[in-house]
């Protein structure tokens, strides 16, 4: 469509322009419901398999009321990808969620993923990128209510922060996390595009957008390189269900709808159910790397050198292997250094080879199936359990942890004396499926599992609150994506477990992408700046030389820190939430886990009903009580922060808590209150 002068009422041609790609949107979701598979498919399996893919599609073209069809649109001076003539018209595109084609196949909206839309998040008056004039569009209950334009080749045009923009960063959060595809910036656009091939690690303070970069990163690299992901798929690993419930519509609103979540908990416990919980201190050495080592001695320890020939019975004849020789097949296969259990299947094949020379040199003429025979030869099969048994990686796991003969053995040099009494177990369990398995525990099975036989990899893999994840945990999700490649996302001072890392590169050493490239969002859009200036001044004590966040937001009087007498202090938060609720938007009553129960009982005494964590919010239940331990991720409009000295109190040592606390302090994308009975931590006050 070329660009010209707009009509009388630039309103109401742009509403037409969404009434009929919403039109357009249907008819090609009606097309697809029309298919007829009956006659094009061999067989039943065929069949299903296409079924499956028109049903995917139909999901896929879904016109979601809440989710505006298209939020801008670029005028180009010229014909995108023509000569650039001089006099020659230019093209108009409406930048979209999704493409959207009429009857003849001409689009009427252009997926924000394109490499024309591009130009939309990185054109600038320094560098138009051949387009004339961007147009944003304002949004009310779905319906296209306002414009902004930007004539980026106009001299005398002074350049000014978008209304629209800042709208619809601070629009009320109800429901769950919203995409931010309206309102990527340059820097976060660069991050979303950069290669498949390479690893990414996006290091970014409360508000930057790091977790929707991360997600709108995936939805990039499955329209890039959708064939190949198709094939090896896509994964987004959260902190915890709360956090991916939280998340999970995101990718759906985006037209993506095939990749998996999980936590590293949920990747981990197909072998064994954690029912236990370990001490902070065991935890951190279970989760410490040099596990590997303990682990990988543990389980070559299995093998044993051989002591007698193997004698091969096959009709009236006996062929012999010497033991010097069935050693040397051991010894080179130790020094491959191959999986366990590849080691374990290959043993019997070179045993079985060996036989076929004699049998060769003896006249005969034997082929692959006599030597696949000869594999499963009793005598092959018995020489191979001796020399070269099967593992089980939660036998070897449950064996490590409860004789401590045998962890000594494995763990010398590696873990001291005190360090291998602290992660026995304190009651030995008698079976694998007895034991009283932690988290922890897990990750060293992923760990065995892996050493016998190989993790299948994905293609792309997401890591959100990355920074709380141990050695061992980076490596289990690092076996995940080995053939692939990762954005792994997260913030240094939000590190709030015993073994959180303490630089991203280590955390990408032992992710196994040591050569990822670390990228840093420093421009906050969520918190406003009187917020985030009071958290950060937590910053020297818990990540120092980290750079503070600097918000374009400014909120005058959006920041309140209240003192109240001891019991009075329930009663006030309450009041305070309260207040909140006069408010559009969400509201997060965020408190030290052992502050709960009684917040709890405070607001169902004033009669107000409260969501947990993970629930979605909706326009008739708006609050939501959320222990300290769990608020990490998650943002509201309002937050009503309740004793932050207990929030401190509530972690191990004081350098955790503090982190705690600036997790709660940066939950907040409208106001924030604080009130307190206690002092304020020396760092606030």
């Amino acid at each position: 469509m070329p660009a010209h002068e707009e009509s009388s009422n630039p309103l109401v041609r742009e509403r037409a322009h969404l009434a009929a790609s919403r039109a357009a949107l249907r008819a090609m979701r009606e097309d697809v419901q029309a298919l007829d598979i009956r006659d094009v498919t061999a067989n039943w399996v065929n069949a299903a398999v296409l079924q499956s893919q028109i049903d995917d599609r139909i999901k896929a073209l879904a016109d979601l009321s809440h989710t505006p069809l298209f939020f801008g649109r670029l005028d180009y001076l010229h014909v995108v990808g023509a000569e650039k003539a001089e006099g020659s018209e230019g093209e108009r595109f409406y930048i979209g969620r999704r493409h959207v084609h009429d009857a003849h196949g001409d689009p009427m909206v252009i997926d924000w993923r394109a490499p024309v839309s591009q130009p939309f998040y990185q054109a600038s008056r320094n560098n138009p990128l051949d387009v004339d004039h961007r147009r944003r569009f304002g949004y009310t209950g779905g319906e296209l209510t306002a414009y902004e334009d930007e004539y980026l080749t106009d001299p005398s045009e002074t350049e000014q922060t978008s209304k629209i923009l800042q709208a619809e960063i601070e629009r009320p959060r109800v429901g769950p996390m919203r995409d931010i595809v309206a309102t990527i910036q340059p820097e976060q656009d660069e991050i979303v595009r950069s290669d498949l091939g390479g690893t990414v690690c996006v290091q970014g303070g409360p508000g930057t957008g790091k977790t929707a970069v991360g997600l709108h990163r995936v939805a990039y690299l499955l329209y890039a390189h959708r064939e190949r992901l198709a094939r090896t798929g896509t994964l987004v690993v959260g902190p915890n269900r709360s956090f991916l419930h939280y998340i999970e519509q995101v990718l759906p609103a985006l037209g993506e709808l095939e990749v998996q979540q999980a936590t590293v908990e949920d990747l981990v416990a197909a072998r064994v159910e954690v029912r236990g919980t370990d001490e902070s201190a065991a935890a951190v050495i279970k989760g410490d790397a040099r596990m590997a080592e303990v682990l990988r001695r543990a389980i070559r320890s299995h093998v044993t050198p051989p002591v007698e020939p193997v004698v091969v019975v096959r009709g009236s004849r006996r062929w012999r292997v010497p033991a010097y020789e069935v050693e040397e097949m051991t010894a080179e296969l130790l020094a491959r250094d191959m999986r366990y259990g590849a080691a374990h299947e290959a043993l019997p094949q070179r045993i079985a080879h060996a036989v076929l020379v004699r049998m060769e040199e003896a006249g005969e003429a034997p082929d692959d199936r006599v030597q696949n025979a000869v594999a499963r030869n009793p005598a092959v099969k018995a020489a191979v359990k001796a020399v070269w048994p099967a593992v089980d990686p939660a036998k070897l796991v449950l064996r490590l942890l409860t004789d401590a003969g045998f962890l000594a053995a494995h763990a010398e040099g590696i873990l001291s004396v005190d360090e291998q009494k602290q992660i026995l177990m304190a009651k030995p369990a008698r079976s694998v499926k007895a034991a009283r398995w932690t988290a922890a525990d897990a990750v060293l099975i992923d760990e065995a599992a892996d050493l016998v036989a190989r993790t299948h990899s994905l293609g792309h893999v997401v890591i959100d609150e990355a920074q709380d994840l141990s050695p061992m945990q980076y490596r289990a999700v690092g076996r995940r994506c080995s053939t692939g490649s990762a954005t792994v996302l997260g913030d240094l001072a939000q590190g709030t477990t015993p073994w959180s890392t303490g630089s991203w590169e280590q955390a990408l050493f032992h992710l196994g992408k040591a050569d990822a490239v670390v990228e840093e969002l420093t421009a906050g859009f969520r918190v406003p700046r009187e917020v985030i200036a009071y958290a950060s001044r937590l910053l020297p004590a818990i990540s120092p030389g980290l750079t503070p966040v600097e918000s374009v937001r400014e909120a005058p009087g959006s920041l309140a820190v209240r003192e109240v007498a001891a019991e009075e202090l329930d009663a006030a938060v309450v009041a305070a939430c309260e207040e909140s609720l006069r408010h559009e938007g969400s509201i997060g009553l965020i408190a030290a886990d052992a502050r709960i129960p009684a917040l709890a009982a405070a607001l169902g005494a004033a009669g107000h009903a409260y969501l947990s964590p993970g629930e979605e919010t909706t326009a008739a239940s708006r609050l939501t009580l959320v222990p300290a331990s769990l608020a990490k991720g998650l943002e509201y409009d309002y937050v009503v922060l309740d004793e932050p000295a207990a929030v401190v109190d509530g972690e191990p040592d004081e350098r955790t808590g503090l982190r705690r606390l600036y997790v709660a302090l940066t939950r907040a994308v409208s106001g924030l209150v604080v009130l307190h009975a206690a002092d304020l931590p020396e760092r606030l006050a």
